[in-house]
């Protein structure tokens, strides 16, 4: 066969292979004015909703608010230039803040220089981890945390992030890791409770469940543009940082005990070179692990969304690199890890950011936050804050996966409230392990025991059905077996068992034929039983054929001695099989031979 190319097929472009590691040498080739202006714009916008976003969720994680602005500097310009989605916005979220905090907690004490180190290193090692992976085209061991596995986690999560701040809301002292202790914690303190703070708490959630819930009805009722106004209303808790600052300011509120933000440095992030304590990195490995795989997972999945909606593509494996890419710079700039974020890259999109660079120009706005804003933030309520994080975490709590997994499949129900339950009762780490070991132990006990279904001829057709379900002919002397799962070492043995059973309930049986199409591989253990198999059948004088057997497949028998020692053919189609060993199916005078009882397919 010519395999060489056509002559007149055009050379790739120089920058393609380094575009595939440098994906802006891609989309910078046509960057224009027009496309400046709407990166600009939507620049604007995510900055002003970032703000807040990123100095509430370094109060999550533990780590001074200046934290989450360091964080969301760096990593996005790493991002821009080797992300592949165009409007991906990553940054500071809640759930790896929430991740930090269980993960660097056990180490040190919040806020203290020893918890600072400790999250830098976990954003270093969560970088290291994600550009390996990625390098390797390891995206794939994602698909280990099934969808309902990851709605179930960030469900308990949110409910976990959002009572841990109403702490804040309250005025009082609390902690704890799991929902049980916090809750044992607020209701010990809830005499102590600040009214101020209270009152500044319950202000700030009516206004911005408020704003949610209807602001946008009433722009879009009054003339303004439907995108406008679902920016308006994504972007609002900025009015809420800056009525309740100024608000705190004038008031005095620090003197009625109201707890506010404080003195945040002013400057650019400082250059931070994590530790190599060796102790310290084993601690934090398994940490860094979830969070990276658990970020990537988030992320991928929302830039896969958004690129789908403008027919552009996403490369999973250099999205690894960009995610880890920014996580390594967040470490060299003080920060702690970063995902994409859902509500800022939506806000993005929406907001009309063409590329990656508009993250750019976003790390630009913060910087200048970070400048020039940060005086003015210094009496801010961490009431505000924590009202910020809840009303953000509650979009996140989805009650109805189980819901819908109990309706689909009882097994993905199981792990779903399986993870919800241990996140919330034991944390988030054993969370997600408890998701995915439940997911991976169903998985291999649905898989050990496969379906098999017993087929006949639909009279007047070429198709086979099950005998269970369709009027079908069949023949004491022909038992069709068609097998819905491939063949490994966990259901080898389950196949043989009845496989015999079923040759036992036909004494008048000559020809057994197992059915393949939906056999995508054959393990050695599963080469093993069908040897043991042909070896029985022949025993009892009955022989043993295959059809429909994929091509893969086909080619890894091929190299083995089984196609030697099988008693009977392999058939590339069923129909050609039955026309060779049962003739009498197809001319219409076929016996309706008992079949065997097995599950409905």
């Amino acid at each position: 066969m010519n395999t060489s190319q056509p002559q007149d097929t055009a050379p790739p472009p120089k920058t393609s292979r380094l575009a595939r590691y440098f994906p802006f040498l891609d989309w910078g080739r046509g960057y224009g004015l027009t496309t400046f202006g709407d990166d600009l714009m939507a620049a604007v916008i995510v900055t002003i909703m970032l703000v807040p976003q990123a100095l509430a969720y370094a109060l999550l994680a533990g780590l001074p608010p200046e934290v989450g602005l360091y964080a969301s500097i760096l990593p996005l310009i790493a991002y821009a230039v080797f992300g592949t989605s165009r409007t991906l916005a990553v940054g500071p979220v809640a759930v790896v803040s929430l991740m930090t905090a269980a993960a660097v907690g056990q180490l040190a004490l919040p806020g203290t220089a020893d918890y600072i180190a400790a999250a830098v290193v976990l954003a270093f090692m969560s970088g290291l981890i994600l550009v390996i992976m990625g390098l390797f085209r390891l995206g794939f061991l994602a698909n280990f945390l099934s969808h309902p596995v990851i709605a179930g986690f960030i469900t308990a999560s949110g409910i976990l992030i959002a009572a841990s701040q109403l702490r804040h809301v309250f005025g009082i002292e609390a902690s704890g890791h799991t929902l049980y202790e916090m809750a044992v914690s607020l209701a010990a303190g809830i005499g102590q409770a600040n009214p101020a703070t209270f009152a500044v708490g319950v202000a700030t959630l009516a206004f911005l469940f408020g704003v949610r819930r209807w602001l946008k009805v009433l722009l879009t009722r009054i003339g303004v543009p439907v995108r406008a106004a679902d920016i308006a209303a994504k972007v609002a808790p900025i009015a809420a940082v800056a009525a309740t600052a100024y608000a705190s300011a004038l008031l005095n509120l620090p003197d009625q005990g109201v707890r506010i933000v404080g003195d945040i440095p002013q400057g650019l992030p400082p250059l931070t070179v994590p530790s190599i304590q060796l102790e310290l990195w084993l601690q934090l490995a398994g940490a860094a692990l979830l969070i990276s795989i658990i970020g990537f997972v988030e992320s991928v999945s929302v830039a896969q969304t958004l690129a789908a909606k403008r027919r552009e593509r996403i490369d999973p494996d250099q999205e690894l690199v960009g995610l880890g890419a920014s996580n390594v710079a967040a470490a060299f700039s003080g920060g702690y890890p970063v995902t994409g974020g859902f509500a800022r890259s939506v806000v993005n999109f929406d907001a009309g950011a063409r590329t990656p660079a508009a993250g750019a120009f976003t790390a630009g706005g913060i910087a200048l936050a970070t400048l020039y804003l940060t005086p003015y933030l210094f009496h801010l309520p961490q009431a505000t804050l924590a009202a910020t994080i809840i009303v953000a975490v509650l979009s996140l709590v989805d009650f109805g996966v189980l819901r819908r997994t109990w309706t689909y499949s009882k097994a993905d129900f199981a792990a779903v409230a399986a993870t919800i339950l241990t996140t919330l009762g034991i944390g988030v780490e054993a969370g997600v392990l408890a998701g995915v070991i439940l997911s991976l132990v169903l998985f291999l006990y649905r898989t050990s025991r496969p379906h098999m279904a017993v087929v006949g001829l639909v009279p007047g057709t070429e198709h086979f059905r099950n005998v269970l379900r369709h009027e079908v002919k069949t023949s004491p002397r022909l038992l069709s077996l068609r097998v819905d799962e491939s063949l490994y070492f966990a259901n080898a043995r389950y196949l043989e068992d009845r496989l015999y059973d079923m040759v036992a309930a036909q004494p008048e049986l000559r020809h057994v034929v197992l059915m393949c199409p939906a056999v995508n591989e054959i393990d050695a253990s599963a080469l093993e039983s069908l040897e043991a198999i042909n070896h029985r059948l022949c025993e009892l004088g009955v022989s043993f054929h295959l059809s429909e057997v994929k091509g893969p497949v086909m080619d890894r028998l091929q190299k083995t001695e089984f196609l030697d020692h099988l008693t009977g053919d392999v058939f590339l189609s069923h129909y050609q099989a039955v026309a060779t060993l049962a003739p009498e199916i197809l001319q219409g005078d076929a016996l309706d031979a008992p079949a065997p009882q097995v599950a409905r397919a």
